[in-house]
């Protein structure tokens, strides 16, 4: 049993990802350390990055006194932001205190039909820059309720021209998407569609043996995982997995990861979420894949964003909480964009089509780099794979 465990725990005795022993008798099920969850019998561990987060409820007055200076939106129908420190917080509330706005924009993007156009002809017509390859396919990894699904719809309902569900959403703080599912995006009927597939995994969890474990993760990024796997803590991806890739070329790898986090719980995710991020981009990286980031639910960070979202880059709130989301992924906030998702509303906007089609844009960027890294290697690589 111990060597079925060791061969499945990716990381040396020492590393924060390690799988403690549990203190109690276990089925012959290998399991694998989870990121965002602990088991209940390992709850005391000494560690708290031993197997994932601490529970929330330990964590929420911590956070609260950390939380210290921050700008948070102002009260709805304000259309103004305020300066407050968070220790007034009270209840997931807050109190208010004097406007802030800023008089020029911290990024400058043009909103005008003109520009979507040209955004979705620049997206529309991109090929990946390494012949052997049909289209780029980028993973979006994030914590449940981030937004991951959400964005795969958004993108889709801008190339239908109306807003669409093609990717499900749920509500519940466990994650709805519960395994590996891969969505070409298309477009309406003679129109030139990206080459461009955004895969959805489960998302990263806080509660106990739900989320996903740092195994399963390197093993979709490789190309090892088959369309369809249900992901489960206890049983991780390995050979004997039904319809598991032995040999993946560079059509069945990971061309880029899109981390997505929630720009209005950054402030409240648990304590030692930025460790974890930083080792599984450290992990990423090591496979030569490039990360960027989305930043979502901004229009619950700003009520002018929410009432138009051109207003995102005059947004200090919008501009403070991208410089957290950096600090938090560890990577410079030249990787991360902010977007809207499509949520109530019934028709796509043209200024929420060019925020969407910016990001679009942004992450087939960093695939590109992943092609001309790889381009011609793709024997090496399953040498690589076979070590």
């Amino acid at each position: 049993m111990e060597a079925a465990r060791d061969k499945y725990n990716i990381f040396p005795p020492s590393s924060t990802f390690a799988v403690s022993k549990p203190p109690v008798a276990v089925s012959a099920a290998i399991t694998a350390p989870n990121l965002f969850g602990a088991p209940s019998v390992v709850k005391d561990a000494p560690n708290p990055f031993a197997l994932g987060f601490p529970v929330r409820s330990k964590v929420n007055d911590q956070v609260k006194k950390e939380m210290i200076s921050t700008k948070v939106s102002g009260n709805l129908g304000s259309g103004e932001e305020m300066d407050v420190s968070t220790q007034q917080m009270t209840n997931g509330s807050f109190k208010f205190g004097t406007p802030s706005k800023l008089e020029s924009p911290w990024r400058d993007v043009e909103w005008t039909e003109a520009r979507r156009s040209s955004l979705m002809k620049t997206v529309s017509s991109h090929r990946p820059s390494c012949n052997e390859m049909t289209e780029t396919r980028v993973l979006l990894l994030g914590p449940v309720g981030s937004g991951k699904s959400s964005f795969i719809s958004s993108v889709q309902s801008v190339f239908n021209g109306r807003v669409t569900n093609r990717a499900m959403v749920g509500s519940s703080p466990n994650s709805f998407t519960k395994k590996l599912q891969s969505f070409n995006i298309r477009g309406q009927k003679g129109e030139d569609v990206p080459r461009l597939v955004l895969c959805d995994i489960m998302g990263l969890s806080e509660q106990e043996m739900t989320g996903l474990t740092l195994h399963d993760i390197l093993s979709v990024i490789k190309g090892h995982v088959p369309e369809g796997h249900k992901f489960s803590p206890d049983q991780p991806v390995r050979p004997e997995t039904e319809g598991y890739v032995k040999w993946p070329g560079l059509k069945d790898k990971i061309h880029c990861v899109a981390f997505v986090v929630d720009a209005s719980k950054i402030l409240k995710y648990p304590k030692g979420t930025s460790t974890i991020f930083k080792q599984l981009r450290e992990h990423i990286s090591d496979l030569g894949v490039h990360q960027v980031a989305l930043l979502t639910h901004i229009d619950q960070l700003s009520p002018d964003t929410a009432k138009d979202v051109t207003h995102v880059y005059r947004s200090s709130l919008i501009r403070d909480m991208m410089s957290k989301a950096g600090e938090l992924l560890g990577m410079s906030t030249s990787y991360i964009v902010p977007v809207q998702n499509y949520a109530s509303e019934l028709d796509v906007d043209v200024n929420m089509d060019v925020l969407l089609l910016s990001a679009v844009d942004h992450i087939m960027q960093y695939a590109d780099l992943y092609f001309q890294d790889h381009t011609g290697k793709a024997e090496t690589d399953i040498f690589e794979d076979m070590a």
